[in-house]
């Protein structure tokens, strides 16, 4: 076939090496999203969706049919008993900071037991300043660090039997580290012991990345509320904006009353005409899903062939769309986010450098050329400029294009001499 975009037969021989070493890996992808791809077609089906569901509310939204159905229809997938799936929420921060403050009062603990959450999250924390935080309400937090890529179930234990714990708070991804992102099997082992001990303590999952890249959620596993946003996985590339928050009944409830008001919760919420594309997304998220994880793990194999430290390898469980690389060098870590970029649909043109980002402590440099601003389910590559200088890249609407976009990473550091 023609190469289009001139890669060098080096990084095109290193390509195809590739591929034929994630052949098998491929196989087992593409039967969990035809799995959980029936699972969003039963849900669908299940709950009568039509296009009644995709007519626009405004104002107060009350009655709005396709806001209701897309919320019944996501409990379902995730097994959960209710959901808030909307385009209201502006982030998944903003999603976990309603699900925190909807579950917290004056004088409560936040127990993370998967140690200090990502940067964005510590302002809301009162960790990093941050206006109007938990800290400001009274409510304290503290964390439990891994070990070994393992919880310290001594630690935790010791933890729940000194004082009531409010909540026991799960990172399913790995954020800006090098530790492996949990399965839905760890989450559940981690409920279960937190539940025995201390049965009224609320388990939490920030669930992001983690969607669809297994056959089941934390949610079908004990877990009482996960959130996580739609301009990651579950909005499938085309949700514009949103996030959700499901579980229990009675939590979602307060959330809502977050979300809203309180003596108002989810009986409120104009859709303005996003109900089409909220429901397109969900029902493409695990099919892209899908996409998303090959893309990881041809990275993966890539990279992994030149000598680099790469996490998870090739035949390690995926639980989330993102993959680690340690390139070593500052230099390196530019190079392949620049080249990274020049393979991005839109905004090809632009060259990332690395900046004052908010909400983070070191500059730090982005590859996203996407059709919705900042979404993580779009290829994209990002890190802190710091060390270990790894590449967290994630996404990838279809496996041949962000293939490219990978491939032309390689080749841009290739091209500055740093590989």
């Amino acid at each position: 076939m023609e190469n289009i975009f001139n890669l060098s037969e080096k990084v095109l021989s290193l390509s195809e090496n590739a591929l034929l070493r994630v052949k098998n890996k491929f196989d087992e992808i593409d039967k969990i999203t035809e799995f959980n791809q029936n699972k969003v077609l039963k849900a669908f089906i299940d709950n009568g969706v039509s296009e009644a569901s995709f007519t626009a509310s405004t104002g107060y939204g009350y009655g709005d049919r396709g806001r209701e159905t897309i919320e019944a229809a996501f409990a379902q997938i995730v097994g959960a008993e209710d959901s808030l799936f909307r385009h209201n929420f502006v982030s998944g921060t903003h999603t976990i900071s309603v699900a925190l403050f909807g579950m917290l009062r004056p004088g409560d603990v936040m127990l993370s037991v998967t140690g200090r959450p990502y940067d964005t999250l510590l302002g809301v924390l009162g960790v990093s300043e941050g206006e109007g935080s938990l800290k400001e309400f009274g409510v304290e937090f503290e964390e439990i660090d891994l070990i070994n890529n393992a919880f310290d179930f001594e630690q935790i234990e010791k933890r729940l039997k000194a004082s009531f714990v409010k909540v026991a708070y799960i990172q399913r991804s790995r954020g800006y580290s090098l530790r492996n992102s949990l399965t839905v099997e760890e989450i559940a082992e981690v409920t279960r012991f937190v539940k025995k001990i201390s049965p009224d303590t609320i388990v939490m999952v920030d669930n992001c990345y983690g969607e669809f890249v297994q056959t089941t959620e934390p949610t079908q596993h004990g877990a009482d509320l996960i959130m996580g946003s739609l301009i990651k996985n579950p909005g499938g590339g085309i949700a514009p904006t949103g996030g959700y928050i499901a579980g229990r009944k009675d939590l979602i409830e307060k959330c809502a009353c977050r979300l809203t008001a309180p003596g108002i919760g989810k009986e409120v919420g104009a859709t303005l005409g996003h109900s089409r594309q909220l429901f397109m997304g969900l029902f493409n998220a695990p099919h892209v899903t899908g996409e998303a994880v090959k893309t990881a793990v041809f990275a993966s194999a890539l990279f992994e062939s030149l000598g680099f430290e790469v996490t998870p390898t090739v035949d390690e469980t995926r639980a989330d769309i993102i993959q680690a690389v340690v390139l070593r060098n500052p230099d390196a870590l530019i190079a392949f986010c620049q080249g990274m970029q020049k393979g991005a649909p839109v905004d090809s043109f632009v060259t990332p450098e690395p900046w004052d980002m908010p909400g983070y402590d070191n500059q730090v440099i982005m590859a996203a050329g996407a059709f919705t601003l900042g979404a993580s389910i779009e290829l994209s590559a990002d890190a802190p400029i710091r060390e270990p200088y790894a590449a967290w890249m994630q996404g990838g609407l279809n496996f041949h294009s962000a293939k490219t976009g990978v491939l032309l990473g390689l080749e841009s550091m290739i091209d500055k001499g740093v590989i």
